[in-house]
């Protein structure tokens, strides 16, 4: 009754943790990553690096636990992104950072903003989006709307961070000055800036107070429209005429920036991004979404539509249900199993009830731990199938073996689970020893993993608990002798007998040759070996998660005008991908990304069509894709799929070469690309110092300045408001304020003579002087952008990889070149997954050589003995060339998903063992001689080990078969659990009982000492 209980409780407990447990994609993970980003208007990214990211970097190098510092210089900002290591607290770094930035204001320039410092946050991806589109309404009316009507109703949606939007124009006061308007009416430009601030002004201006009323005053701005600032006054000229803002300058009601394109399916329309917060369920948020939509789409006027290009959701949805549906499958094959070796329907009650148990249970150690549902969780459960029935296989057997022989139903429960308890505990010990210390990978692979193991590692232990203790209650009230003995029982008895006993004539025989014990140990190691360097590496698998990323670079000075043709004719031929059915969605936005100076980039979201639709694979899309910009002229057209265990849309190779000065990484890459284009396994070679940008240096002459009463300040500001754009002040419009924004008439300023024509005040007079004769103009190419990581000059080379090339071998390729071609104080680091890729490497090596250490110390502990647990160890290279061989033969890599199975692999292998072995003791202390209870306790646990094996292997199977999102991840970890515990299975069963008879045979048993002393105390 007590089990019955207990089991009852732990199926409560479960399920309600269960409904409690968040779901998500991946375990949650806060990168600890802070931005300090400083903006320095009109600088080149020369004095931006030198004046202001070098300072700070100075600054910031002794904090503590940084593991990584990026820099990048460009034209008027610096952004400095520092990592730091998982277990330093993000909230204390960040105010150590603000803390020694603020120590360094007084250093940096006047003209430069204020540091400003931001957290990264975790889960800061868009999961939705939702893009607004109307007929007759162009992108300022339709951002107007999102922001006024839409924007809030999205955001306090339960779930919802923030609203991110896209393809925006926002509204505002456009002048648009006239050089030669403001030169014949003797103005120059800070005259007219200084009037509109002047002018533009709402003040309070105290009150009036009568006997009984008080009246608050205030100063109306009286510039609301365009026509209102045209008739402002600027000035009264000599000979008495107002000389008005229009007069000097187009004033218009326009877009702050209009030099901004964004579309889906060549249709204009605006974004809106959801960023769900960091502990929400995405799927509820998503649904939230979906159900606002309609809501809203009933309420739009007519022509207006919302539509839902991009839910991220739906792949993390998808992959959960096949992860259930694997699920059920791998447990209905799993009882199968059992059913087809013992014959006994009955028997079957044992599995259905002990397996649920056992992984509902697990949930509420989930929730202890403040884990998540998530697909490294329901993965582990999914392994775990195999494992947990394993406990109730051997007890389960070695009851229905003793109900055969005649025991009782009582007692063959009580003495049979008894006899193999041990071997239970010990298994559970084990392979709880094994997933362990999976939790000590270090980096974000660590606390991904650290879930995964962890419910194995649960899972586990309530099925052994569950073993002991209700399956053998079921066992004495449901079998006995008579209805365990039907004829197909005994069909399947009369097959178990002659495998036994053929298996105990051949083993009989190779125990004669113990000695081929070393030949395949050795053989098995040299196998392992080699294996492990022609199985080609990679971080993880590439998942099709539905949806690709496109990014568009045209040369480097690209107008925005000339980088949307180029981005049109991508689009045009990419469109029939969207005809066909593949695509669903084809979002283009130029420039890639708002407030810089560059408008060479674009960016694109290929969002495919759902699985089931019949659309080809995310692979032969991008193929596809490929092949029809592969001849595009007009720049460089990069496509791929978002990262692996949710990383982003970076190259794979991201190869970091550091050097003295760019000028000499500038010699550098030029060399590097020439040996790279050698390499046919690296596609879409490039770099990110691009030494090609044109640029205009003006050189100002400081004595004729002196001598003529100009100040350099007036001279750059002037520049900086024709040339580019000033914000000097804002207005109001239907309740909502926009910026006011002074800028040059850009035809007047084509050329390089258009700038000697601009115009200054002298300060010694009123005279105007131009300045031609001040300034001397020199034309030039520059890098738009510089780069440094952790506080060296740094180029990076990034790529993709070409079928059937790995990124190990791509890495090994670029250290052996730069050690071949640059000189020797060139250095050499990695970012992204090529980081990581490095970084896991070595700790999944020291994580599997811990886990065999412990492994070995358990099961030393445990056997009260040296040997035996060596010879039990004999299985782990077995299993080794097993899950290697399969990932060769299903034609999969040497990942952080496979690398973690072999792991696995330490304690699946050891299990089988520990019961050959623990039965040989046991015969060994029944008196049986030495040969005879190796024979008798390896052929006596042959059943059950092969029930267990298959169990595994099975509940592996459908792993290896799936499909669907997310598979490549559980293909890969299937095939090497599926191969590995196969070989390891066949081999193990002659190599223990020959290892032991070779090394253990004048070894005592756990038993041996205990005898000792019930003797000497009689």
């Amino acid at each position: 009754m007590l089990a019955i209980v207990c089991s009852a409780l732990l199926i409560a407990f479960g399920l309600l943790s269960f409904d409690r447990l968040p779901l998500r994609e991946y375990p949650d993970i806060d990168p600890p990553i802070l931005n300090v980003i400083t903006t320095y208007p009109g600088a080149s990214a020369a004095v931006v690096e030198n004046k202001v990211t070098e300072l700070i970097e100075d600054r910031l190098a002794g904090l503590q636990g940084i593991k990584t510092m990026t820099s990048r210089s460009q034209d008027g900002r610096s952004s400095i992104v520092l990592e730091f290591e998982l277990d330093r607290d993000i909230d204390n770094a960040a105010n150590d950072v603000r803390d020694r930035v603020s120590r360094i204001l007084s250093s940096l320039p006047e003209e430069a903003d204020p540091p400003e410092v931001r957290k990264s946050e975790s889960d800061e991806q868009v999961i939705f989006w939702v893009h607004l589109a109307a007929q007759g309404m162009d992108a300022l009316e339709l951002t107007d709307y999102v922001r006024r009507y839409l924007e809030d109703r999205f955001s306090v949606l339960d779930g919802v961070a923030r609203i991110r939007i896209t393809g925006a124009q926002v509204y505002a006061m456009r002048i648009w000055l006239d050089r030669n308007a403001m030169v014949a009416r003797q103005l120059t430009v800070a005259d007219v800036e200084t009037a509109i601030r002047s002018q533009n002004i709402e003040l309070p201006a105290g009150t009036l107070n009568s006997l009984e009323r008080d009246f608050v005053v205030r100063i109306e701005r009286s510039y609301t429209s365009a026509e209102d600032f045209r008739s402002m006054v600027l000035r009264r000229s000599d000979d008495g005429y107002l000389i008005r803002l229009g007069d000097v300058a187009r004033v218009e009601l326009a877009s702050a920036e209009h030099r901004s394109l964004f579309r889906g399916n060549g249709e204009s329309m605006v974004g809106i991004g959801i960023v769900k917060q960091s502990t929400a369920n995405a799927m509820s948020v998503s649904r939230l979404v979906r159900a606002e939509m309609e809501r809203i789409n009933r309420q739009l006027p007519q022509g207006m539509r919302l539509i839902a290009s991009f839910d991220n959701s739906q792949f993390v949805e998808a992959a959960i249900d096949e992860v259930y549906r694997t699920l059920f499958i791998a447990a209905f094959l799993v009882v199968l199993v059992i059913f087809l070796f013992l014959g006994d329907p009955r028997s079957l009650l044992v599995p259905v009830f002990t397996v649920p148990i056992s992984l509902i249970s697990a949930f509420t150690g989930l929730m202890i731990m403040g884990y998540s549902i998530n697909l490294l969780t329901l993965l582990a459960m999914v392994l775990a199938i195999g494992l947990v029935v394993d406990d109730s296989i051997v007890v389960l057997e070695n009851i229905h073996r003793r109900l055969l022989a005649g025991e009782s139903p009582l007692v063959a429960a009580f003495r049979g689970t008894r006899q193999v308890g041990f071997a239970v505990i010990a298994t559970t010990l084990v392979l709880v020893a094994v997933f362990v210390p999976i939790t000590f990978l270090q980096g974000n692979i660590g606390r991904l993993f650290s879930e995964f193991a962890v419910t194995m590692a649960i899972a586990v232990v309530f099925s052994s608990f569950v073993a002991l203790s209700l399956a053998p209650v079921i066992c004495s009230k449901l079998l006995s002798a008579e209805n365990v003995s039907n004829r197909l029982t005994a069909r399947v008895e009369v097959f178990s007998e002659r495998m036994e006993s053929a298996y105990r004539n051949l083993l009989a025989s190779f125990l004669q040759r113990s000695w081929l014990t070393a030949v395949v140990l050795l053989i098995s190691l040299a196998g392992s070996a080699v294996l492990f360097l022609a199985v080609p590496k990679e971080y993880a698998p590439q998942e099709d998660r539905g949806f690709l990323f496109m990014r568009i670079s045209t040369p480097e000075g690209s107008s925005f005008e000339y980088t949307v043709k180029q981005v049109e004719e991508v689009e045009r031929r990419l469109m029939p991908l969207v005809d066909s059915g593949d695509i669903r969605r084809l979002l283009i936005r130029a420039p890639s990304s708002s407030g810089g100076e560059a408008f060479n980039q674009a960016f694109a979201i290929m969002v495919l069509s759902d699985w089931d639709s019949g659309r080809r694979s995310t692979a032969a899309v991008r193929a596809d894709a490929l092949q029809r910009v592969a001849d595009f002229p007009g720049g460089r057209v990069y496509i791929g799929g978002p990262r692996a265990l949710g990383g982003a849309s970076q190259d794979p190779v991201q190869f970091v070469v550091g050097g003295n000065s760019y000028e000499e990484l500038t010699a550098w890459q030029e060399l590097l690309r020439e040996k790279l284009a050698e390499n046919p396994g690296l596609s879409g070679v490039d770099t990110d110092l691009r030494p090609t940008k044109p640029q205009l240096r003006i050189a100002i002459d400081r004595n004729r300045a002196g001598d003529l009463g100009v100040s350099l300040l007036d001279i750059s500001r002037t520049l900086e408001t024709l040339l580019g754009s000033r914000r000097v002040t804002t207005f109001i419009l239907d309740g909502r304020e926009y910026d006011v924004i002074v800028e040059g008439e850009r035809d007047n300023q084509r050329t390089l003579g258009d700038i000697d024509n601009i115009y200054v005040r002298s300060s010694s007079g009123s005279a105007l002087v131009p300045l031609a004769n001040l300034v001397s103009i020199k034309e030039q190419a520059d890098a738009g952008s510089l780069n440094r990581y952790n506080r060296v000059r740094a180029l990076t080379i990034s790529a993709e990889l070409a079928d059937g090339y790995s990124l190990g071998q791509a890495l090994s390729y670029l250290e052996q070149v730069v050690r071949e071609e640059l000189p020797a104080h060139a250095s050499v680091d990695f970012k992204g997954e090529s980081l990581e890729y490095q970084n896991t490497g070595r700790s999944v090596v020291y994580t599997f050589l811990l886990a065999l250490l412990v492994v070995y110390l358990v099961m030393a502990a445990q056997f009260e003995s040296f040997v035996h647990p060596l010879v039990i160890m004999f299985t782990v290279p077995l299993a080794l060339i097993g899950g290697l061989g399969g990932l060769l033969l299903f034609d999969q890599t040497l990942n952080i998903y496979s690398q973690v199975g072999l792991i696995m692999l330490v304690g699946l292998a050891t299990k089988n063992g520990i019961l050959i072995v623990e039965f040989i003791n046991q015969r060994r202390d029944e008196g049986l001689t030495f040969n005879d209870a190796v024979l008798q306790g390896a052929s006596y646990r042959l059943r059950p080990i092969v029930m267990t094996a298959l169990t595994t292997v099975i509940g592996a199977v459908p792993l290896v078969l799936s499909a669907g999102p997310g598979h490549e991840a559980r293909t890969v970890i299937g095939v090497v659990v599926m191969c590995g515990v196969a070989v390891a299975t066949l081999i193990t069963l002659f190599v223990i009982p020959m290892a032991y008879a070779l090394f253990a045979r004048h070894t005592h048993t756990s038993q041996t000492v205990s005898r000792q002393l019930d003797s000497e105390l009689s």
